[in-house]
């Protein structure tokens, strides 16, 4: 299991308010929903400005590739239609505007213009409410990627090539 602390960093989207606290919850056998269990705890005790950082830390969905960390430009996928990139630029500004934090959402293979509907009905809701669905989403997202990264290691394990 990506216990190292850098894997951990990468999982979690550079949150170290997150990960300052997770890292020593963790063991080197823990399962992906364990870790994501531990997550959900240390999450659960942060104030808001600190969940506020924590979805702050995740790169906008349709942003540049260059900002994008390389687990996110893979989520993301490489669709870059001009005209719905425009449109969430204009929606992930609106949307930053309203809440005072970043759009959050587990992309789980759909394509960028899937999302505008997502952003657009989410705009509706109250702050508190959507700082909560963001929360959910970014821990959805870490426990994909923390299950993706054992089943790549069983991969390996499988081949016996080194990790």
């Amino acid at each position: 299991m990506p216990t190292a602390i850098w894997d951990l960093l990468q999982i979690f989207e550079r949150s170290p308010e997150l990960t300052s606290r997770l890292i020593p919850l963790v063991r080197p056998d823990d399962a992906p929903e364990d870790i994501a269990r531990r997550a959900r705890g240390v999450i659960a005790t942060m104030p808001d400005r600190e969940l506020v950082a924590t979805l702050n830390a995740h790169p906008r969905i349709g942003d540049e590739v260059r900002a994008l960390s390389e687990l996110s430009l893979k989520e993301q996928g490489d669709d870059r239609d001009a005209s719905t990139i425009v449109e969430l630029a204009r929606l992930n500004e609106e949307y930053e505007q309203r809440f005072g934090f970043r759009f959050v959402v587990f992309v789980n293979g759909r394509s960028k213009s899937q999302l505008v509907p997502v952003i657009r009905e989410r705009l509706t809701r109250t702050r508190e409410s959507e700082l909560r669905t963001g929360i959910d989403e970014f821990l959805a997202i870490s426990l994909d990627r923390l299950q993706r990264a054992r089943d790549d290691e069983t991969v390996r394990k499988a081949m016996d090539v080194d990790s």
